[in-house]
């Protein structure tokens, strides 16, 4: 038999869409990658992300989850034009930029702007933290050096730095201090959308919650968007109004935060819940633990990826991917989800 081919989310399965409801929409987006294994061997093809929708609402924060190579951070990449998707289309402004030209495409990186998991490993050690918040602005506007510098200050000071930081490097600073610094030049040419690709993670607990509540105050006082990657359910209850979790490059579950931690559907999501820790010493909470290890991406299951591992599983599940649709107030790819 026939592998079916995989149904996934289109514009028919989201919500209406006007011109000012979303800054960003994804379709259908993918990315493979060619790998070779070995001198003798044929290359392999790995779908790191296999057709992800989404919509993103302004001043809203939209939080995909995942197990490490779900694909969070293909796709926070591409979302960043730092990889060109491979399919399917990403609009900004009702512009496909990943089909559009290069002038369109370098316009658009100035207002979906990108930090990385380790701020020190972003940030030249050979640079001024002042040089590097003024780079951007060097490269996509026409500013002086001083309306250059102004605007540096300002985003230092907003983000909380002091002044006198504008001349040190970056190892004179803490790591909360270094991500406050890669938030600064992130900010400082006032994009639409950041994308933050674990961006705590790397922090101490005590940091955490600083940066944590600096992100919040900013989206307040900018009216910026947010795609938060992150595996701490934790931090993204903090964070998100929406919530997308993936599971080997596919969307298995999309919904309002509320829904997602109140009442999950797919048992992938639930499975994450049940590990997430709580600070209560007396509640109490039922542990799901999934089977085996997460599938080779060189070799996925046919069906639904997760049925090898899925306490639900049936026949159906593996020889035919369940589609992304409306159940409740979530989109759930299940179908032993009714």
């Amino acid at each position: 038999m026939s592998e079916p081919v995989p149904v996934m989310a289109t514009e028919a399965a989201l919500p209406t869409r006007t011109s000012t409801d979303a800054v960003m929409e994804a379709v259908d987006l993918a990315q493979s990658y060619e790998v070779s294994r070995g001198l003798f061997a044929k290359s392999a093809t790995v779908k790191a992300v296999a057709g992800v929708s989404f919509r993103l609402a302004p001043r809203s924060t939209l939080a995909v989850v995942g197990e490490s190579g779900s694909g969070k951070s293909t796709l926070a990449r591409m979302l960043t034009l730092i990889e060109r998707p491979g399919s399917g289309a990403l609009r900004l402004d009702d512009t496909d930029v990943a089909e559009a030209d290069a002038a369109t495409r370098r316009r658009y990186r100035g207002e979906v702007q990108m930090v990385f998991q380790n701020p020190y490993g972003s940030l030249n050690p050979r640079q001024t933290v002042g040089k590097a918040i003024e780079e951007p602005l060097l490269v996509n506007t026409t500013l002086s050096a001083t309306e250059r510098r102004e605007r540096a200050l300002d985003m230092m000071k907003r983000v909380g730095l002091r002044p006198e930081h504008h001349g040190r490097y970056p190892h004179m600073f803490s790591g909360g201090q270094r991500q406050r610094i890669a938030i600064a030049r992130a900010l400082v040419l006032r994009p639409k959308i950041l994308v933050l690709d674990e961006p705590v993670s790397a922090l101490d607990v005590s940091v955490r919650a600083q940066v944590l509540n600096l992100l919040v105050e900013l989206q307040e006082s900018l009216g910026v968007a947010y795609v938060f990657v992150s595996h701490d359910l934790g931090v993204v209850r903090h964070m998100a109004d929406e919530v997308l979790v993936m599971y080997l490059g596919r969307a298995v579950e999309h919904g309002p935060r509320d829904a997602i931690f109140g009442a999950p559907k797919h048992p992938y999501t639930r499975a994450l819940l049940s590990a997430t820790p709580v600070a209560d010493p007396e509640a109490r909470k039922d542990r799901i633990v999934l089977e085996g290890e997460l599938p080779s991406p060189f070799n996925p299951p046919k069906g639904c990826p997760f049925n090898p591992r899925c306490p639900l599983v049936m026949d159906r599940c593996r020889v035919e991917m369940p589609p992304l649709e409306r159940k409740g107030a979530q989109l759930v790819a299940c179908w032993a989800v009714s």
